[in-house]
């Protein structure tokens, strides 16, 4: 019997945690075909922790309050990107260009925040796929004021930042002035590797806010909201605006983290920045073991090194197993959406057979109470 448990317990473990032990394997296979050093290999990991996490943590907030995963934390990505851009004009560079451009980005994603929310609020239970197609009508808009309206009504002045045709943004926005100079602030090398230590006291404030925020009278009425939204309206909560604050709050950490990740990568794809920065937060969070409805802060961390591990290593070691490094490229692009779609999947079948269980033991309790009678 209790071969039988322990063989039980390691069946369900399996099942509870089947992508982040594919993704082991992938990254146990791929590393040592690749034939990265270690030291490279930690060195790469701990940069993408830098740059990612605090990007990822922003997606914990509205799985608290039942609105499942925000594809809609592209907006705050969009708010970021038109912050940078006007800091980038103004030629405010290093640490207080950083400062700013997060400053600025606080009422674009508080504006498109309280938007996504109050559509959200019309499409109850089928919150990812709107947000996601917001997020698609969100990025015309967007594309709209940097090709057209930065220079003819926003004005724009430097030459490096519009397009020669005089309105318009640039493909390319430079940040060199202000490239890793978070990371650089104070950063520590142990080993050859390089450790952004102001980042990462950044990441660990967020944790403790999220971890504090939980267990307080907002963070409570998000949970019950996302247990149970007719019992959460019955015990009286405002029900619509929590869940309003809560995609409003998931936003603008957004908007603070697409600041992390864009000063550390030194420049800004105009167009094309924002555009798969959810699809690949969303596949990282998923890696680390999340759900639609249970994340925890674990989840990120396990999510970025896993993840991240296997974007590294697959180019090389497609190169070295075909001869093309473009097969580790199509492969790493074939993960991320096939992550998405198996933790989906998964999270279905859980759901389905948890509500055929619950049915069962409703329809033997009937019965039971029936032979009584």
């Amino acid at each position: 019997m209790k071969n039988e448990s322990f063989g039980k317990k390691i069946l369900n473990f399996i099942g509870n945690n089947s992508v982040p032990i594919l993704f082991v394997l992938i990254c146990v296979i791929c590393i040592p075909i690749s034939g990265f050093s270690a030291s490279y290999l930690i060195n790469e990991i701990v940069t993408r922790m830098g740059r990612n996490i605090f990007l990822i943590l922003c997606l914990l907030i509205p799985i608290m309050a039942g609105m499942g995963l925000n594809f809609g934390m592209t907006l705050g990505a969009m708010a970021a990107e038109l912050a940078l851009i006007l800091v980038s004009d103004w030629q405010i560079w290093g640490i207080p260009g950083i400062v700013l451009a997060m400053i600025l980005s606080i009422p674009f994603s508080i504006v498109l925040g309280t938007f996504c929310g109050k559509i959200l609020n019309m499409a109850k239970g089928r919150e990812m796929i709107t947000s996601y197609i917001i997020s698609f009508f969100m990025n015309g808009i967007y594309q709209l004021i940097v090709l057209y309206m930065m220079g003819p009504i926003i004005p724009i002045k430097h030459s490096n930042v519009k397009l020669p045709r005089g309105y318009g943004i640039r493909n390319s926005v430079d940040l060199i002035h202000m490239r890793q100079y978070l990371d650089n602030l104070i950063a520590v090398r142990i080993g050859g590797v390089k450790i952004p230590v102001l980042t990462f006291l950044i990441i660990g404030v967020l944790c403790l806010f999220i971890i504090w925020f939980r267990k307080t009278k907002l963070g409570q009425d998000m949970r019950a909201v996302g247990q149970d939204m007719n019992v959460a309206r019955d015990a009286g909560i405002n029900v619509e605006r929590t869940r309003i604050i809560s995609i409003v709050m998931s936003t603008v950490l957004a908007g603070f983290g697409m600041v992390i990740y864009l000063q550390n990568m030194g420049n800004i794809a105009t167009y094309s920045s924002h555009s798969q920065i959810g699809m690949f937060c969303i596949a990282a969070l998923l890696v680390g073991g999340a759900s639609v409805d249970r994340a925890s802060i674990g989840n990120v961390f396990l999510g970025v090194i896993l993840f991240h591990t296997m974007f590294i290593v697959a180019p090389k070691a497609g190169a070295m197993i075909t001869g093309d490094s473009m097969i580790g490229e199509y492969f790493r692009v074939f993960i991320s959406y096939g992550v998405i779609t198996l933790s989906l999947i998964l999270y279905e079948t859980k759901k389905r057979k948890s509500k055929s269980l619950v049915g069962q033991q409703l329809a033997q309790a009937q019965k039971d109470e029936e032979e009584k009678a």
